[in-house]
């Protein structure tokens, strides 16, 4: 398939959206349902460019420390939790708590021990989206083809390189599919904790215009998450492909 017709393919959905937003607030009288003329002078009022200065920034910051120590975490604490079954068994208890709490609970708990600064924000961003990269680095170190482990154990290769050229390149594809499920995890806890504690950033932005009724500002908010979870998704894709083409080339070799 030309790639013409995959990005027209692509666009069919967006288009359709719109063309039934457009529909639906031009034949509807409700306050809440802003125009599209509307949602765009608002994007253009309150986001180019002071708007993504002063609450574009302050998110960014948060979401990009918060969920890079997410991924360094998960992929180091799966590490070690996946190389050693005693450790696995002894704190898997306490990894199936904490992960079935719901990072927003612990809001309360963050604003009193960090106050309402970006330390607790990045910290429950941290929390909420550690769980999938550490859950699929341990089942990908645990998922390593045994003949893979006994070939380097017959060559006599150390323990250091063998989880350094043998474990580590075989579970990097589900690190990185652990990666991308908390990548969407993250900034809806970026928003969430903006939202209830904060003086600035998008979530605070989209929560200030809802109790202003500034409904076309609180649309271009949410305008504005959208497209950026939308561009996260598509640099993680390219990060993944190019850090995994060797991956993709042994899936071909392998199909084929």
């Amino acid at each position: 398939m030309s790639r013409l017709r995959i990005i027209s393919l692509e666009l069919i959905g967006p288009v359709a959206v719109l063309l039934a937003w457009f529909l639906i607030t031009q034949s509807s009288h409700s306050f809440y349902l802003a125009t599209l003329g509307d949602i765009w002078k608002a994007l253009r009022v309150n986001w180019l460019p002071g708007g993504l200065v002063n609450n574009g920034l302050p998110s960014l910051y948060r979401f990009l420390i918060g969920y890079g120590l997410a991924c360094l975490l998960g992929a180091a604490g799966g590490l070690l939790i996946g190389l050693n079954r005693w450790l696995a068994d002894a704190l898997d208890p306490i990894v199936q708590f904490l992960r079935a709490l719901p990072a927003p609970v612990l809001i309360p708990f963050g604003i009193l021990v960090l106050g309402i600064g970006d330390g607790m924000k990045i910290a429950i961003i941290a929390f909420g989206a550690v769980w999938p990269v550490l859950l699929n680095t341990i089942d990908g170190v645990r998922s390593v083809d045994p003949t893979l482990l006994d070939t380097a154990r017959a060559y006599q290769m150390p323990v250091s390189a063998r989880v350094r050229r043998v474990i580590v390149p075989a579970t990097l594809p589900q690190v990185f599919a652990g990666m991308r499920t908390s990548l969407s995890i993250a900034l809806a806890l970026m928003v969430i904790s903006e939202m209830l504690a904060s003086t600035d950033g998008i979530g605070y932005f989209v929560l200030l215009s809802q109790r202003q009724f500034q409904i076309p500002a609180m649309w271009s908010g949410i305008v504005v998450i959208g497209v950026l979870g939308f561009v996260f998704n598509i640099l993680f894709l390219a990060a993944e492909r190019r850090a995994l083409r060797w991956h993709a080339g042994l899936r071909g070799h392998i199909d084929a």
